[in-house]
């Protein structure tokens, strides 16, 4: 039996060699650690200095504050008013799901606000872009997301202001409205200036001059903490806010306008001959734009999109109608400058009229025809068609055609409308090269009475009775007054209209002035209730054909298949201040509904002295915010 004995000499040998192994292990480790630290606090330490600083600090820009927008009499047409919204750093959030579940208890989220979220994610943005949740937190939701702000880092609750219209529907389409910045917006407008802007003008005033409107981005310098959230603002560069507006526009005629219409569709434009301001533009139904500032729901949408009368539609400026009668001025001075009729002509007016070798009758308005000895001022007191289809033959298309244009018809005039249609005026060369047909003297016929392919909007009608007011003197409609106090000066007017005896023009004048005055005009029924001269034409538009023997009969048809009703005036004659024109969609009797409508606006304007933009004190770019 043996036994093994310890040997105390080798086992310390052994344990030294292994101290001093180990030694030298965590020698050589402190020695790679001390490098490290050296390389990293010497040779990199500018490197990583700046990553800490941009970890812990962070530049933003800073949204400028949108300019305001007021009538002529300085009512406040677009403000900013003060909201909280919900925003999201996708970076900075550690579990989305989670978190957006946990949003969802808090203050509820609805499946569009999901929607568009998910959208943003997933398009282009900058990194650690603030996203917007939801928009119009309440107190008590406030509340709680701020309670319960530690588990949701990367969400926060932001103040911003947001666009508000106090006036509504009244100025819903000239104004527009704001809405997101989608992907066309971002590709039209410069990135730098608009890094920290949410909306932007989509239609009207707001999308025309949202150069003006916007402003200058800001910047500054934030220190954050490991949430992201800001705990202190180191630098700042303030933006500049936009500019403020004042337009031509009056609040009192353009809620008289549209309340005159009661809940009928159409539309109305008065403006300011001397000037070009437009006083008043409505287009009826309208809708509420602040719907539009946030986000507007489907149904909601849905709902304005499916209406039949199409409140989204702007009639003043997009509305495309055959003008009627209210043609008939223009015509009539293109007669005398062709020199095919004079004011003592008169022809006799069966009711009907017939080309040469032509079998078709075109029928007067009235059945009974008006008469054996018609001139031109009986022509425009009773609205003859009989006189009109004749001097319009004799004239030609050739003629007609240049004269109308030098008022504007068949072109774009505006100097500020955002998607303005030029209209109709045909020529020969347009039939021919839209409808591959030659132009017929039936085709004159047809636009004598201001139908056939004749179209018109009603500014465009409105900016033709304002140069016609202003015996041929051009000024161009425009909506802004001023731009900060800089009142906005007229450039490249057109020319202004000619006539060889510029005594046609009060002669014309006394003859529209008949069409109420006068025992047979077709607006008598208004010479009562007015103070004040006004010269004015009434007009009709077909809007389904009938038959050459058959006679209207409104009963017979459906609402929207009735005569349009057209009504242009300016007012007082001696001394034009005002010009209108209106078109009662299905209206029928311009004197009964279109006419009535001009006379509450041009009342307004004439009997209740309104205040001239000169008379306003302009509220400058940082007043008013």
């Amino acid at each position: 039996m043996s036994f093994s004995l310890k040997d105390a000499n080798i086992e310390k040998e052994i344990f030294v060699k292994r101290a001093a192994l180990v030694s030298f292990f965590v020698f050589v480790m402190l020695l790679v650690l001390a490098g490290r630290m050296l390389f990293l606090q010497v040779s990199e330490y500018e490197l990583y200095a700046g990553k800490s600083e941009k970890n812990r600090v962070q530049i933003e820009p800073v949204p400028p504050i949108r300019g305001l927008i007021f009538d002529r009499n300085g009512v406040l047409l677009a403000e900013n008013l003060p909201s909280h919204s919900l925003t999201v750093v996708p970076e900075r959030v550690e579990n989305l799901d989670y978190s957006l579940k946990l949003v969802d208890q808090l203050v509820g989220l609805s499946e569009r606000e999901l929607e568009n979220f998910e959208k943003r994610i997933d398009q282009w943005r900058r990194p650690y872009e603030a996203i917007t949740l939801k928009h119009q937190l309440s107190e008590e939701e406030i509340a709680r997301l701020m309670v319960n702000s530690n588990f949701l880092p990367g969400i926060q609750v932001e103040a911003e202001l947001v666009r508000h219209y106090p006036q509504g529907k009244y100025f819903a389409h000239v104004l527009g409205y704001v809405g997101h910045m989608n992907e066309r917006d971002k590709q039209r407008l410069d990135s730098a200036q608009y890094k920290a802007t949410k909306r932007v003008g989509k239609i009207g005033i707001e999308r025309y001059y949202e150069d003006q409107l916007h402003g200058q981005v800001g910047l500054q310098k934030v220190e954050t903490n490991a949430q992201g959230r800001i705990l202190n603002v180191l630098e700042r560069e303030d933006p500049v806010p936009g500019k403020n507006l004042i337009l031509n526009l009056d609040v009192n005629l353009q809620k008289v306008a549209m309340d005159a219409f009661e809940g009928r569709r159409g539309s109305l434009v008065a403006m300011d001959p001397k000037t070009g301001g437009v006083l008043a533009m409505v287009s009826t139904p309208s809708f509420d734009p602040n719907l539009f500032v946030n986000g507007i729901s489907y149904k909601k949408y849905n709902a304005l999109r499916d209406d039949l009368d199409t409140p989204l539609f702007d009639r003043a400026t997009r509305g495309q109608y055959p003008p009627g009668s209210t043609m008939k001025p223009f015509l009539g001075l293109a007669f005398l400058e062709a020199g095919v009729t004079d004011w003592q002509e008169t022809i006799a007016d069966p009711g009907w009229y017939m080309l040469e070798n032509d079998p078709r009758v075109y029928r007067d308005w009235k059945r009974s025809g008006h008469g054996e000895a018609i001139d031109l001022r009986d022509a425009i007191i009773q609205s003859c068609d009989t006189y009109y289809y004749e001097m319009a033959f004799r004239t030609g298309i050739d003629r007609l055609q240049p004269f109308l244009e030098k008022f504007g018809f068949g072109q774009r005039t505006s100097v500020d409308v955002q998607n303005e249609l030029s209209a109709l005026l045909p020529t020969r060369d347009w039939k021919r090269h839209h409808r591959g047909r030659s132009w017929y003297a039936g085709d004159t016929l047809n636009l004598a009475l201001g139908q056939g392919f004749m179209l018109t909007t009603p500014l465009q009608l409105a900016q033709a009775t304002s140069v016609y007011a202003a015996k041929g003197k051009w000024h161009r409609s425009k909506l802004v007054y001023s731009v900060d106090g800089n009142v906005l000066e007229e450039t490249e007017k057109p020319e202004d209209v000619i006539i060889t005896d510029p005594a046609n023009w009060d002669r014309m004048n006394r003859a529209m002035e008949g069409v109420i005055t006068h025992y047979l005009g077709t607006a008598r029924n208004l010479e009562s209730r007015l103070s004040y001269r006004v010269a004015s034409k009434t007009g009709t538009a077909q809007v389904v054909g009938i038959d050459q023997d058959a006679e209207y009969d409104s009963e017979a048809l459906e609402e929207r298949q009735r005569d349009h009703a057209l009504y242009m005036a300016f007012a007082p004659v001696e001394d034009p201040k005002i010009a209108v024109a209106v078109i009662v969609e299905n209206g029928e009797s311009a004197g009964r509904t279109a006419a009535p409508i001009a006379i509450k606006v041009m009342d307004e304007y004439l009997l209740n002295q309104p205040k001239r933009p000169e008379s306003l004190g302009i509220v400058g770019a940082s007043d008013g915010r």
